[in-house]
């Protein structure tokens, strides 16, 4: 599959990642911006996502989120939503220079936490055509509430306080793993199946990944809820993938967010976990974003 390192700049940090040109003739094609969820770098599966949509004929732009991966940014390891999301804003405008892009024809994809984000630069952009949220995000405040086991709660928010006055006094932030072999143990995402993807995926495809955030990345996190966006998304088509058993971003949250999106919208379950999306349901999440990026970027 044809595709070239690419890189622009978002409010003075180099963003870094690749640009698959859509297979077939016509001078310019359609376009889908896709980075990943919390700490996960472009090698965790969106290069298998870049070359559906390039084989049918749709460009792909896929990057690293800032401070990690490939792309610059400081303090490394730390995901900053609100800073992720005016990078998707950047990543478009960055597209529409690009000689094969139809700026005209711009739709976003994104996957658990960046789930969250398209949601978000959906209904703020209106470059924005179609939108695909698989496996979303949607209200960081519940989900933290939903990851961590209540009597844990206490002792994470004093740790965000310890951190947060550390830092004043001139200490670089505090960090702490991404996931852990024991899901008791201090980490960001505490279940065992994002310890297997995260350890699994990061052995085999994507050296680049780094079991590490900063501990305010968790704070933010919790006050971060695109789901208060999802009715200004419309008339953005809007297609919606949650998993039917999706631990890690709840199923319900998504469902209860979908029902206040408005038209027009669909919603597909996906079988399986959180997960499962990238490995054993990659072919129907897939298919199912090529084919709504299709319908209402080419048509």
């Amino acid at each position: 599959m044809d595709r070239r390192d690419i890189e622009f700049s978002a409010e003075g940090v180099t963003i870094r990642g690749w640009f698959y040109p859509g297979q077939g003739k016509g001078p310019v094609r359609p376009t889908v911006i896709l980075s990943h969820g919390f700490s996960a770098v472009k090698e965790q599966y969106l290069d298998r996502y870049a070359e559906v949509f390039a084989e049918a004929g749709v460009n792909a732009l896929v990057y690293d989120n800032r401070n990690f991966g490939d792309s610059d940014g400081q303090p490394r390891q730390e995901v900053n939503p609100w800073q992720q999301v005016r990078d998707y804003r950047d990543a478009i405008t960055f597209a529409t220079t690009l000689p094969e892009v139809d700026a005209d024809r711009i739709g976003v994809w994104g996957s658990s936490f960046s789930g969250g984000h398209v949601l978000v630069v959906a209904a703020l952009d209106r470059r924005v055509k179609a939108v695909v949220s698989q496996g979303p995000m949607v209200d960081g405040y519940q989900n933290l509430q939903r990851m961590v086991r209540p009597d844990f709660v206490e002792s994470l928010r004093e740790g965000f306080d310890a951190d947060r006055l550390a830092r004043f006094n001139g200490a670089d932030p505090a960090t702490l793993p991404v996931v852990d072999i024991d899901p008791l143990a201090p980490s960001a995402m505490p279940s065992p199946d994002s310890y297997a993807w995260f350890t699994e995926s990061g052995r085999t495809i994507a050296p680049n990944w780094r079991n590490e955030v900063t501990l305010r990345s968790v704070e933010m996190l919790s006050e971060y809820v695109p789901a208060h966006f999802i009715e200004y998304i419309s008339p953005t088509p809007l297609l919606l993938l949650p998993a039917v058993d999706d631990k890690v971003t709840p199923t319900d949250l998504a469902l209860a967010a979908y029902a206040r999106a408005r038209e027009p919208k669909r919603l597909e379950i996906l079988p399986g976990g959180h997960f499962d999306i990238y490995t054993k349901g990659f072919e129907q999440s897939s298919s199912l974003a090529l084919n709504w990026f299709l319908e209402h970027l080419t048509n």
